[in-house]
């Protein structure tokens, strides 16, 4: 057995160098996906501000509540999304414990200098440099207000010595500082800027709170002390690698963001994965029916039929999915470097590369092609070998198993549209949406074969009025559906995938836009980074009748996650329309919230009942409900007074003012001179990149998986036209030329192309609609119609260069020695 299996990959180089393809691919991506899901579960965190500090105390980052299910208690937690403090007492208390050497508090607030190009840029008081720890290469620490010490790394960047005055930037005030000192060490991801102590905590802006607390320990067993000591506080004690957790308590949240996206992106890339191996396979498998039909026709049993294309399946497999996984840590690498160009993984956590992926990747390509390759010779090897032969050479009708199977996976499709409708938040939305595109676009493929035939039914007497290349495709296309059915199922699933994630993007994007547009109507917005002084500035300005400053945060209602603005509320009418279907926005104040209607219907909450969160600093909140609003997708779930929200963040500073008046730009730029980086901006632009921040990272996370099905479509009609060299050397013969036997190809590839075409734009559409319904409340979906002819010119031309070129090579032959060759 195994010397035929052997003889025959020998002699099958091409049907198998494209299952070889299909399989390397897929291993690949099942491996990067792999690593990524491995980092977010393993990934480690070095401390670097928090070096020198053995024991560290901070704020508790998480939300906690306790469910009952069954009897049974469940703790879960959650990440908060700003920094959160500690009374500064804790301090005292912890010099109070026995074993314990010096106790150093800490503040953190954003300053920058202009020059210094680091990844964040943290202001600090002196009395923490020994966290680190920092020491003086030169000058002296800071005592007065206009000081600074600044590391060595900025001083290098920036230029700058001691004695050398420098603009300094933070929350609070913006102005030139004196460099008094120079640190021998610098931070590899941040740069520090050190005031003194008095000023640290001013323009930190948290009276009688710090945001870390070093512990320098006499004795062994302090961390066992410090943690008793703070039991039933919110402080957490953090030792050895969690330090570097609680340092990059955001780096700590895309770690778990990461567990999140690697799951569902190696669940996607999967589910596609078995998907386009099983179509790969099948075209194979099919390619050979004369072949298995003589076996069985000499009394080889089905059982040694199965066994024989098990053991060919298992040899490629294990040859590809072992260079495939081989290749997975260099795209996983890859992605790694886009996503920290994106900002949606932080340098400070490393990617952790490990054998395991690599063996789940080689494990999951050796599954699916022995799966794809027993299930797609199932009927093959069951044929009786008196009609072997006579089945090898007609194509046979769709057996009842596919059909049912199709059938069940078309109810299973309706089903998930109709869950998808009803979805709106995004975490919800997202996975079942890509699910329901991949059902469908199996029930497709499934049903294939069928829908070939109806094509060619359809389609065949328009192709019959084009004498000999139309006349010859029709025969073609009628003869061979099963094989038409099995290049249709890649294009399919291109376009329904391609255009299910291109555009679910766009649905959201555009209309996050355009609630934001129509509720903008002040006449200028500035950003980013707004400090209040210059808010106060443009309100000195002459014209201007309101100044609205907007700060965006996320809040946790529960555990569930809560996008908030907190918008300044004098004026408001006069900048911001929020469409209000019940109360007022006039009413809000530091004790009330605004729900847009979208938040209130998911909380069960109207206008006056109360609402019980956590701000994003872990400051327990419950405001009363002043107003409803219908744009929660251009300003966010909830809306509270700017002022509350604002001593809740890390940088207080506005994200946007908006301006209302009839000041011009010039008047306001003017006002705002003193203030670097802030300018009036476009509005249309500031809305359509906060509405899609999170969009380029999805489209090169799926980008990958439209890369492969794009690799999957050119292999399958590559594969099914190189098959076809013995067709186009008897049509030679008969006394058709290469021109004719081209024009056929090109007749039957837009037959296949405009078919595919159609489903996969219906299979998106049908998604598109449900996930419109659920989280826009339109089943009307936004499709760019230049992007949408993008993706059918990119598959139509897919499709053809993987037609034309094997088709060439196959013409290039004389047809008396290719005939010559078969017998």
């Amino acid at each position: 057995m195994l010397g035929l299996v052997l003889t025959t990959l020998r002699h099958r180089k091409a049907g198998f160098a494209g299952a070889f393809l299909a399989l390397f691919c897929a291993a690949a991506l099942v491996c990067a996906c792999g690593a990524l899901l491995e980092t977010g579960l393993r990934g480690t965190i070095a401390p670097e501000r928090y070096a020198g500090a053995p024991i560290l105390v901070t704020g508790d980052q998480y939300v906690h509540q306790d469910k009952v299910k069954k009897g049974k208690v469940k703790h879960k937690a959650k990440g908060l999304a700003e920094r959160a403090w500690l009374p500064a007492a804790t301090a005292d208390r912890l010099r109070a414990v026995p074993g314990v050497r010096s106790v150093v508090t800490e503040v953190t607030f954003p300053a920058e200098i202009p020059g210094a190009a680091p990844e964040s840029s943290l202001g600090h008081g002196w009395e923490s440099a020994a966290l680190t720890p920092f020491t003086l290469a030169a000058g002296r620490a800071p005592s007065a207000a206009d000081e600074v010490v600044i590391d060595a790394a900025t001083a290098r960047t920036a230029r700058l010595h001691v004695g050398s005055r420098v603009p300094v930037t933070s929350a609070v005030s913006t102005g030139a500082r004196r460099v008094v000192g120079v640190t021998r060490e610098a931070l590899p991801h941040q740069t520090a800027i050190f005031f003194s102590t008095d000023e640290a905590r001013r323009l930190a802006g948290r009276s009688g709170a710090v945001s870390a607390i070093g512990v320098f320990p006499a004795t062994t067993d302090a961390a066992g002390r410090v943690a008793a000591a703070l039991k039933g506080t919110s402080a957490t004690v953090h030792t050895g690698a969690d330090r570097g957790r609680a340092e990059f308590w955001d780096a700590e949240k895309a770690r778990i963001k990461l567990i999140s996206m690697g799951g569902a992106l190696g669940g996607t890339s999967l589910l596609v994965a078995i998907l386009v191996v099983a179509g790969t396979f099948a075209l194979s498998i099919q390619q050979r029916e004369r072949e298995i039909a003589l076996l069985r026709a000499v009394a080889a049993t089905p059982r040694q039929i199965r066994r024989m294309i098990g053991r060919e399946a298992l040899i490629v497999s294990l040859g590809a999915g072992a260079l495939g996984a081989a290749a997975g840590p260099l795209l996983a690498l890859w992605l790694r470097d886009r996503f920290r160009a994106l900002g949606a993984l932080p340098s400070t956590l490393n990617l952790v590369l490990s054998p395991f992926p690599m063996f789940a990747a080689v494990l999951a390509a050796v599954v699916a092609a022995w799966a794809a390759a027993r299930l797609s010779a199932r009927r093959s090897a069951r044929i009786r070998p008196v009609e072997a032969l006579g089945e090898a050479a007609i194509s046979r009708r769709t057996g009842p198993f596919r059909i049912v199977a199709g059938l069940a996976f078309l109810v299973g499709g309706v089903v998930l549209t109709l869950v998808l409708s009803s979805l709106n938040t995004e975490a919800a939305s997202s996975p079942v949406t890509m699910l329901t595109a991949i059902v469908w676009t199996v029930a497709v493929s499934l049903l294939a074969p069928v829908i070939a035939r109806v094509t060619v039914t359809l389609l065949g007497p328009p192709l019959r009025t084009s004498p000999i290349g139309g006349h010859l495709a029709a025969a073609n296309l009628r003869s061979r559906s099963r094989l038409v059915g099995s290049v249709l199922a890649p294009l399919t699933l291109l376009v329904g995938l391609t255009c299910t994630i291109l555009f679910a993007q766009t649905t959201m994007g555009h209309a996050a836009t355009e609630q934001a547009n129509a509720g903008t109507v002040a006449a200028h917005v500035l950003g980013p980074k707004v400090p209040a002084a210059a808010a106060d500035a443009l309100r000195r300005t002459r014209g201007v009748t309101a100044v609205t400053e907007v700060v965006h945060s996320t809040v946790r209602v529960g555990l569930e996650n809560y996008g908030v603005q907190g918008v300044t509320p004098t004026g408001l009418i006069r900048t911001m329309n929020l469409d209000v279907r019940a109360g007022s926005p006039a009413r809000l104040d530091s004790g009330t919230v605004a729900v847009s209607e979208t938040a209130a219907a998911r909380l069960g909450v109207h206008v006056g009942d109360q609402i019980r969160m956590t701000l994003g600093d872990g400051t327990p909140f419950a405001p009363r409900v002043v107003a409803v609003y219908g744009r929660g997708l251009g300003f966010g779930d909830l809306t509270v007074a700017h002022d509350l929200l604002a001593a809740h963040v890390d940088d207080p500073r506005a994200d946007t003012v908006l301006v209302a008046g009839h000041a011009g730009a010039d008047a306001l730029r003017s006002a705002v001179r003193p203030y670097p980086g802030v300018a009036v901006l476009d509005q249309t632009a500031v809305t359509r990149a906060r509405a899609t921040a999170n969009a380029e990272v999805n489209y090169v996370a799926m980008g990958l998986i439209i890369a492969f099905t794009g690799i999957a479509v050119v292999n399958t009609l590559a594969m099914a036209t190189a098959d076809r060299t013995r067709e186009f050397a008897l049509l030679r013969i008969v006394g058709t030329t290469r021109r004719q036997v081209m024009r056929m190809l090109r007749w039957e590839t837009l037959v296949v192309v405009s078919t595919a075409v159609a489903l996969g734009t219906v299979v998106a559409l049908v998604t598109l609609a449900a996930f419109a319904a659920g989280m826009v409340g339109s089943a009307a979906p936004y499709v760019p119609p230049v992007t949408f002819l993008g993706v059918i010119g990119t598959a139509s031309a897919l499709a053809l260069i993987a037609t034309v070129l094997p088709a060439r090579l196959a013409l290039a032959a004389r047809p008396a020695d290719v005939i010559g060759s078969r017998e």
